[in-house]
């Protein structure tokens, strides 16, 4: 199943997904194994020996991520961070060069900075929706990758994945787009020259809060078998369980990503008037640098708001521990909403670093619980 040939909603509820050719389950099942019997010495069944290297659960995940993301091959793994170390030990060496954004996530440029860097690949983080500096950042023939997150996370910048594509390809590297925060329902970086998606599968793809994972999605099939060898020869793949939960969460992101747009824009337009504000950050307002381009890439502008608190850090902390119904914890996408600081949580490990966020900032995941209540508490908690 393609998306020349059925609707985005369509590909999530059935691509992969066909119906259980014994029984006629409409749901694939749990395929709860972790080897198979071979019908004779090199002639495995189907193809499946171990479910390390393959699984008909995580196999149907797979092929739905391909589908609603319009690319060749789609790749599951046990969390985003295990997705992001293979793609990174799959396309560079030691010595190579990758430009990654100035507000990455802080698990990310941990990962650079204190794992990737130790056997020997290099970075640099520049501003990506500043094409003169990412261009300045390059090292010809060693540049081997550019790292995009748009929106990035928790700042909600905003990069050109078209013009990133081309000025990537330009020099012989490649373009990888961390597609979490839009979800494929609201951008598709490969349909603009992006060469691989890199997915948190814990957040808006399962939608739940219930299960944690990752996913690469290619381009090219070249590329995706490159990384289908890694996948099984490093192993951080999810389980069959895991596969299932994130399957079942995919059938309703559409509908979902439709509520959280609605909320969000709800929140940003009460917080955008409120005295104790001082900034909101979200790609949907005109007065957000980056909105032309959110706006040409996007179809909406996705759940994530931020904004910076009038009182400091004392004052964003404060109204982190004063929410009721937003609850008090990190991750982000699932269907209840979520209020966090960054600079004592999920962006700790940035901590005097370049990739710093600020110390006023709140971080907002809204959900799709009923506005009016959202709202409430975030005039009570904001005083």
């Amino acid at each position: 199943m393609t998306g020349n040939e059925y609707g985005f909603d369509t590909l999530a509820i059935h691509a992969g997904q066909e119906p259980d050719p014994r029984t006629g389950a409409v749901v694939p099942p749990i395929y709860q194994t972790s080897t198979y019997a071979q019908d004779a010495v090199g002639a495995p069944r189907l193809g499946y020996e171990y479910s390390r290297s393959g699984n008909p659960t995580r196999d149907a995940l797979q092929e739905c991520l391909a589908a609603i993301e319009g690319g060749r091959r789609g790749l599951a793994f046990a969390s985003g961070l295990a997705a992001e170390d293979t793609l990174l030990r799959t396309v560079c060496r030691p010595g190579d060069h990758v430009v990654i954004p100035d507000d990455a996530y802080g698990g990310t440029y941990r990962l650079f900075a204190k794992v990737a860097e130790n056997w020997g690949l290099d970075w640099t983080a520049v501003p990506l929706n500043d094409l003169d500096a990412v261009r300045a950042a390059f090292r010809p023939g060693k540049t081997r990758l550019i790292w995009a997150e748009t929106p990035t996370n928790p700042l909600l910048n905003i990069a050109d994945i078209a013009a990133l594509a081309g000025l990537a390809h330009e020099y012989d590297a490649m373009l990888a787009v961390d597609n979490t925060f839009a979800s494929p329902y609201l951008q598709q970086p490969l349909a603009l020259g992006a060469d691989v998606v890199i997915h948190s599968t814990t957040k808006y793809l399962g939608g739940h809060s219930d299960v944690v994972g990752g996913a690469l999605v290619t381009a090219a099939d070249g590329l995706g078998d490159e990384l289908a060898f890694h996948q099984n020869a490093m192993g951080a793949v999810n389980g069959p369980f895991d596969a299932w939960l994130t399957l079942r969460g995919v059938k309703t992101l559409g509908v979902r990503m439709d509520r959280h747009c609605d909320n969000a824009e709800r929140i940003v337009s009460f917080l955008s008037g409120h005295a104790k504000v001082a900034q909101v950050l979200y790609p949907g307002l005109e007065s957000h640098p980056g909105h032309e381009t959110a706006a040409k890439q996007m179809s909406r502008f996705g759940g994530m708001v931020s904004f910076r608190a009038k009182g400091g850090r004392d004052q964003a902390i404060e109204i982190c521990n004063r929410t009721k119904l937003f609850v008090l914890a990190e991750s982000l996408g699932g269907v209840e909403s979520l209020i966090e600081h960054p600079g004592q949580m999920t962006h700790l490990s940035a901590a005097g670093s370049p990739l710093e966020v600020p110390a006023d900032l709140v971080r907002l995941s809204v959900g799709i619980e009923t506005a009016d209540d959202l709202l409430a508490d975030l005039e009570q908690a904001l005083g």
